[in-house]
């Protein structure tokens, strides 16, 4: 995917080149969060670009020095919570239908481990598996990813933990030594992070 993304013409106050660098490179690991949250290509990069105008328009309220990449999550994680609740008036697919004529049948045996994965991390609760994804996907430590979302650090444990269980459970293993070569599920069911 190429970096089409952009930030505004203009510099507000606490935007600098420093900023612009730093949010430009924030880049694919916000692609990968919002990706994890809308499982839609054009959907997250509307949301990366929603989250680097904000970030960039209000540079002067981030705190120099501390973690860039857990504010800008936190601004992408509220961005998605707003369109979420403007988006509960549209017609969803609850029978699947639409989403099964958008599938094809995998080629490789990989494939077919990530789609089966896929799924298991789909049919996780939204809050485990943002937890999940915060933590085993994009190393975020257990503090930082509590902070993202707004909760205690035990919480954050606890929902990584079952979602780490839930997932073994599903995919029909019998613990994280079954893992297969995929980085994304090997980070998702590895250990947790020191």
């Amino acid at each position: 995917m190429t970096n089409a993304m952009s930030l505004p013409v203009g510099t507000p106050q606490g935007a600098d080149d420093e900023m612009r660098e730093l949010l430009l490179g924030a880049i694919p690991a916000l692609r990968a969060f919002a990706f994890s949250l809308t499982y839609d290509l054009d959907r997250s990069d509307d949301l990366v670009q929603d989250t680097l105008v904000r970030a960039w328009t209000k540079a002067d309220s981030f705190t120099r020095g501390t973690n860039l990449t857990a504010w800008l999550f936190t601004i992408l994680r509220n961005l998605f919570y707003s369109e979420q609740r403007k988006r509960k008036r549209e017609v969803e697919d609850a029978d699947g239908a639409l989403a099964g004529r958008l599938t094809s049948l995998p080629e490789q045996e990989i494939r077919v481990e990530m789609r089966e994965f896929q799924e298991a991390l789909n049919d996780l609760p939204f809050s485990q598996r943002e937890a999940l994804v915060l933590v085993g996907a994009q190393n975020f430590t257990y503090e930082e990813a509590a902070e993202i979302c707004g909760v205690a650090v035990g919480t954050m444990k606890s929902r990584v933990s079952r979602a780490r269980g839930r997932l073994i459970e599903s995919l029909g293993m019998n613990g994280t030594d079954e893992i297969g070569a995929d980085a994304f599920t090997r980070a998702a069911l590895g250990p947790p992070p020191g």
